[in-house]
């Protein structure tokens, strides 16, 4: 079976919009939940990230939300277990976005395995090095069928754009801004400028954008320039002060105009 992103990349002729969504918030159970909910919702596709104590990229709100998904229990394998559980009902791509640590204590090949066989179709690390996954890990993660999906900033040079480009697969993920996630309230001219650059690199997979976007101005300026958004923080505060998962959704996708 191909790779349910590669098949949504191949058959959408529209701009894409992916959620983010932190497992084991705000229950331990709520995961496989929000996932069918925000695909029925309309979401393209779906970042989950499994909490880490120790984060790199993440804003307070996404901290706040993985600080109480650890107290509640959520781990990376239990993680594992309830979207495999839930494999046959879930038909919108997945990716799985978290940092090395608890990968490794996991163990690479382990995680592999139980990834393909929950239905995972790619990963993000932040934290793990390009060459290191070139050097050591990139055939298992083929082997697979697992994309590595690669980060680009506004101060990535574009001859490493191009190697995370060849390196990569799935699409790269441009950061819209040289920040943690949800500080941003609207685009600056520069921020435009180098999504532009980007658009304009003819680059060999597909670009989504991330950081800063959380309503119908902030998407539009996305989509005009690269082939999706990805939300985060902006879904984490309207589940938040929702009274329910779809009010959340219906919240979030009224703001967005979707």
């Amino acid at each position: 079976m191909q790779n349910r992103l590669d098949e949504l990349f191949k058959k959408k002729n529209r701009k894409l919009l992916s959620i983010y969504l932190t497992a084991g918030f705000p229950r331990i159970d709520s995961t496989v939940p929000l996932i069918r909910s925000l695909g029925e919702a309309g979401a393209d596709f779906l970042e989950v990230g499994f909490p880490f104590s120790d984060p790199l990229a993440d804003g307070p709100v996404i901290q706040e939300t993985s600080s109480i998904a650890i107290r509640n229990g959520m781990t990376l394998r239990l993680l594992l277990d309830q979207l495999a559980g839930a494999r046959h009902d879930i038909s919108i791509p997945l990716i799985l976005m978290g940092y090395l640590n608890p990968v490794l204590q996991m163990g690479i090949g382990t995680f592999c395995r139980k990834a393909e066989e929950s239905g995972v179709s790619g990963v993000i690390i932040p934290d793990l090095p390009p060459e290191e996954y070139r050097d050591k890990y990139r055939e298992l993660f083929s082997q697979h069928d697992l994309h590595m999906i690669f980060l680009v900033t506004p101060g990535t040079t574009v001859e490493r754009i191009r190697m995370l480009d060849n390196l990569g697969s799935g699409f790269i993920y441009a950061v819209s801004a040289s920040s943690t996630t949800g500080r941003q309230e609207s685009f600056s001219r520069e921020q435009e400028l180098y999504l532009e650059k980007l658009g304009s690199l003819d680059l060999g997979k597909p670009i989504m954008t991330g950081f800063g976007i959380h309503n119908r101005n902030t998407l539009e300026t996305v989509w005009k320039h690269t082939s999706g958004a990805i939300i985060g923080t902006a879904y984490l505060k309207a589940l938040m002060e929702a009274g329910s998962p779809d009010e959340a959704v219906r919240s979030l996708f009224g703001r967005l105009g979707v």
